[in-house]
C-alpha cells in the first residue's frame, strides 16, 4: 500500500469514527440540585442507561417539567401528582404540557402530617376538633407542590387550610425545620426524612414527632383523592425503630415517584430505557438506596399523563399490567 492509498484509507477511517459519533445520541436527564431526590434518582438512572448501552447525561435544573414538554430535555422526575398536574395544566401548574408521557414509576414516596407527640392529633378526626387552635406550614413558596399535598390530607377529613392558623414557609425542609422550632404545630414530613429526624430529637421533651394517621375509608380516600388523584393511602404498623410510628399504626400518603419523557422521544429508546430500569433493581439500589423499594410489578399505575408508547411495548412483553 503506497503512501497515498495509507493516507486515503485514514482520512475514510477517520470520517467513519466521526459520522458515528455525530450520530450517536446524547439523552439528557433532567434531576434537581445536588443531594436532592431527583439529582440521586437521575445519577441511578443515567448509570444503568449508559450500561445499556443509551448515552445519557444528566443535568441539574429547576422547573424543568416544561423543559419535557418542550423536547429541551428528554427525561426528567416528578412524583405522580404533579405529573397529572402538570400534564392537564391544574393544581400548580397554570398551562397544559400535553406533550409529556410517563416511561414509569421508580418506587413510591410515602409522607404525612406529623405533629409533636404532645399534642395527641392521634387521627384527623382529632384535627377536626381543635383546627382553630393549631398553626399549620402553609404556601411553601419554592415548593409549589407541598401545599397539594396537605391540601389533600386536610379534604380526608373534610377541612380546608383556612381552618387552621396558616403560617407561611418557604419549601418543604423549611417547613419541618418550623416544626422542630415550635413555630408550627402541623407540617408535611416524609418518613424517615433527616430533617423530620432532626426535628424530633428537638422536640423529645414534647415525645418527639408523631404521624397524624388518615381516614382510609372509601369516603376518605375519595375525599383525598380530590386533590392528589395519583396517591393512595397506605397503613404502616408501629414501629419504635421510625420516626412518627413509635406509637400506633398509621394510614400515610403513598405517591409515586416516576420518571417522564416527551412523545417525540423514540418508542425505541423508551423501550430500551425502561427495560433497563425494570430489569436493573440490583444496580439501581447500589447507586441510590430508594430503589430498593421499586417494584417493576408496579412501574404503570394509573395516571392521566400518557404512558409512552415505548414503555408501553416493554410492558406488555413483560407482563406488566399498565393504568390499573
Amino acid at each position: 500500500m503506497n503512501k497515498l492509498t495509507k493516507a486515503l484509507s485514514a482520512g475514510l477511517i477517520g470520517l467513519a469514527i466521526s459520522a458515528s459519533a455525530a450520530s450517536a445520541q446524547v439523552v439528557t436527564v433532567a434531576t434537581g440540585a445536588q443531594g436532592s431526590l431527583a439529582y440521586n434518582s437521575g445519577q441511578a438512572v443515567a448509570k444503568v442507561a449508559n450500561d445499556a448501552g443509551i448515552i445519557a447525561r444528566t443535568q441539574p435544573l429547576v422547573g424543568y417539567l416544561p423543559l419535557i414538554n418542550s423536547g429541551e430535555v428528554d427525561f426528567g422526575f416528578s412524583n405522580g401528582v404533579e405529573a397529572e398536574y402538570a400534564y392537564s395544566g391544574t393544581g400548580n401548574y397554570d398551562r397544559a404540557n400535553g406533550n409529556m408521557r410517563l416511561v414509569g414509576t421508580m418506587f413510591p414516596l410515602t409522607t404525612g402530617l406529623m405533629a409533636p407527640c404532645d399534642l395527641n392529633l392521634k387521627s384527623v378526626d382529632d384535627l377536626k376538633e381543635r383546627a382553630s387552635e393549631l398553626r399549620i406550614a402553609s404556601e411553601y413558596t419554592s415548593s409549589t407542590i407541598i401545599p397539594y399535598y396537605i391540601m389533600g390530607g386536610l379534604a380526608n377529613a373534610g377541612l380546608k387550610y383556612e381552618d387552621f392558623q396558616m403560617v407561611p414557609v418557604a419549601n418543604f425542609v423549611a417547613g419541618i425545620n418550623a416544626l422542630g422550632d415550635g413555630l408550627v404545630d402541623i407540617a408535611l414530613v416524609s418518613l424517615n426524612a433527616g430533617a423530620g429526624q432532626q426535628a424530633s430529637v428537638k422536640l423529645q421533651d414534647r415525645g418527639g414527632l408523631c404521624y397524624i394517621s388518615l381516614d382510609n375509608s372509601v369516603i376518605g380516600t375519595s375525599l383525598f383523592k380530590g386533590f392528589l388523584p395519583a396517591g393512595d393511602i397506605v397503613s404502616m404498623k408501629q414501629n419504635e425503630k421510625i420516626n412518627g410510628l413509635q406509637n400506633y399504626d398509621v394510614n400515610l400518603m403513598q405517591i409515586p415517584w416516576v420518571l417522564m419523557t416527551n412523545a417525540d422521544v423514540s418508542d425505541d429508546l423508551v423501550y430500551k430505557l425502561t427495560k433497563a430500569i425494570a430489569e436493573g433493581r440490583d444496580a439501581l439500589k447500589a447507586t441510590f438506596g430508594a430503589f430498593a423499594r421499586a417494584q417493576p410489578e408496579k412501574m404503570a399505575p394509573k395516571n392521566l399523563m400518557p404512558y409512552h408508547p415505548g414503555a408501553i411495548k416493554y410492558y406488555e412483553e413483560a407482563g406488566i399490567p399498565v393504568g390499573k
